[in-house]
C-alpha cells in the first residue's frame, strides 16, 4: 500500500526509490510489473516514471522481445540507463576465480575466469580478484565510479553478522576470513558475501529456471551440496546465514565421517567425490565426476546406476525441505545437477514418496538453465538485489547495507 503518513514530498522520493530499486532487480519491466513489484498505483507509477525519463535515468527498451511475451501489441518496457551504474560479480571456486559486470539493463558486458593453485590462499585469489575486476570494468568501460558494487560467491556457509567463512567451507583456507571486509579494504567498493549456493537461486530467479517464482530452491549438487532458498521472492538467510546446508542433512546416523563432523550426512552419499568414489571401487580404476556424467551419458550401467541413487538419496533431502517451506519450483544445478534425467527421474520419485502429498503436488523440479555460470551470474545478481539507491547530486549511488 502507499504511504499516507509521509510529507507529500518524502513520500515522492521514498516511492522513486523503490521503483528505482524494483527496475534495478527487475532489469526491464512494463508499468504494471513495476506497480505489482512496489504496491504502487499504475497513476503513481507512471508519474515518477515520467518524472526519472525527463531526469535521464531511465529509458525504453529496445532490446529483442523477452521471453514468454503474448502475442498481440507488447507493453512498453523500461529500464535504467547504462549511465546509471553496473553490477561486478566475482565467483570463487576451489580451482577457479571468475569476475563479470552487468548494466543495469542484466546485459552481462565482459567476463573474464582465471585458474587457481588447488588450496589457494586467501589473499592471493582476493589480489587476484581485484586485477580481474580492473581488467572486466575497462573492457566494458565501465567507470569504477558507477560501480553499484561487488557480489561474491564463496563455497561455504557466510555468517552474516560477522561476514566470515564458516569451518564447513571447501576451502579450508578460508575459514574465519571476513570476505567482505578484506575485498572491500582493496577495491574500494561495496561489497556483498554470498554461499554459491544462494547465489545460484539469485541467478536463476533473475535470468532463468526460477524466473517468475516467489517460493524457489536452488540445489546445488558438485563437490559440495548446498540449497538457496527463496522465500516471498527474497533470500532467505536464516539467523546467521546458514540457511540451506542441506549438504549436512543426517541421511544414515552410522554412515560414513563428514568434513563437518558429523555422520552420515547427504554430501558423504551424493557429493561428486562420493559418487566417483563408488564408481571407482565398482570398476576398479580411478574415476572422475566428470567421467562418471560422461559414461552415464553414453548409457554406461555402473555410472548411470551410482547418479539415480544420488538422485534418490538427494530425494530424501529435498523431500524434508518441501515440507518445510513448500516451495514452487526446484531449480537442480551444479556439475552433478547436469546429469539430467538420469538423476532428476529417482530424485522427483524420491520426492513424491516421501513428501506431504500436497507439499509433492505443488512443486516442480526442474534442471537449471543457467550451467556452471550460475554462481558468477548470482554473485552480479547479489549487488542488483542488495544494493541500495540513494539520490544525490550525481543521481542514484549505492551504499553498503552491511
Amino acid at each position: 500500500m502507499e504511504s499516507v503518513s509521509a510529507s507529500p514530498a518524502t513520500s515522492r522520493e521514498s516511492n522513486r526509490d523503490r521503483i528505482v530499486d524494483a527496475l534495478r532487480r527487475l532489469g526491464v519491466a512494463s508499468r504494471a510489473e513495476l506497480a505489482r513489484a512496489t504496491g504502487l498505483s499504475r497513476s503513481t507509477v507512471s508519474s515518477i516514471v515520467a518524472s526519472l525519463r525527463r531526469s535521464g535515468l531511465i529509458a525504453d527498451y529496445d532490446g529483442a522481445p523477452r521471453a514468454g511475451s503474448r502475442s498481440g501489441r507488447p507493453p512498453e518496457l523500461i529500464t535504467l540507463r547504462r549511465s546509471a551504474g553496473a553490477a561486478v560479480g566475482i565467483d570463487l571456486g576451489k580451482r577457479h576465480l571468475a569476475v563479470a559486470v552487468a548494466d543495469l539493463a542484466h546485459t552481462l558486458l565482459a567476463e573474464r575466469r582465471r585458474e587457481l593453485d588447488d588450496g589457494h590462499a586467501a589473499d592471493e585469489a582476493l589480489d587476484a580478484a581485484v586485477e580481474l575486476v580492473g581488467e572486466v570494468l575497462a573492457e566494458a568501460g565501465v567507470e569504477r565510479e558507477k560501480a553499484l558494487g561487488v557480489g561474491m560467491g564463496v563455497p561455504g556457509p557466510i555468517h552474516q553478522p560477522s561476514g566470515t567463512v564458516g569451518p564447513a567451507a571447501i576451502l579450508p583456507g578460508w575459514a574465519g576470513v571476513r570476505v567482505a571486509e578484506a575485498l572491500a579494504r582493496r577495491i574500494e567498493l561495496p561489497v556483498w558475501v554470498e554461499n554459491d549456493a544462494n547465489l545460484g537461486a539469485l541467478a536463476e530467479l533473475t535470468w532463468g529456471a526460477g524466473r517468475g517464482c516467489d517460493h524457489l530452491a536452488y540445489l546445488k549438487l558438485a563437490t559440495g551440496i548446498g540449497a538457496g532458498i527463496v522465500i516471498g521472492g527474497r533470500l532467505y538467510r536464516g539467523a546467521g546465514g546458514t540457511a540451506g546446508e542441506i549438504g549436512h542433512t543426517a541421511i544414515e546416523e552410522r554412515g560414513a565421517l563428514c568434513r563437518c563432523g558429523n555422520r552420515g550426512c547427504l554430501e558423504t552419499l551424493a557429493g561428486a567425490p562420493a559418487i566417483a568414489a563408488l564408481v571407482a571401487r565398482a570398476l576398479g580404476e580411478e574415476v572422475t565426476p566428470e567421467a562418471v556424467l560422461a559414461r552415464a551419458a553414453e548409457g554406461d550401467p555402473v555410472c548411470a546406476r551410482a547418479l539415480a541413487d544420488a538422485g534418490r538419496v538427494v530425494g530424501i533431502a529435498v523431500a524434508n525441505l518441501c515440507n518445510l517451506t513448500n516451495p514452487q519450483r526446484i531449480v537442480v544445478g551444479g556439475t552433478i545437477g547436469g546429469a539430467g534425467e538420469v538423476l532428476l527421474s529417482p530424485l522427483r520419485d524420491s520426492v513424491r514418496l516421501r513428501a506431504i502429498g500436497s507439499a509433492a503436488a505443488d512443486v516442480e523440479i526442474v534442471p537449471g538453465k543457467l550451467g556452471q555460470r550460475a554462481e558468477l551470474l548470482g554473485a552480479v545478481a547479489l549487488v542488483l538485489h542488495q544494493a541500495s539507491p540513494v539520490q544525490g547530486a550525481r543521481g542514484y549511488t549505492a551504499v553498503s547495507t552491511a
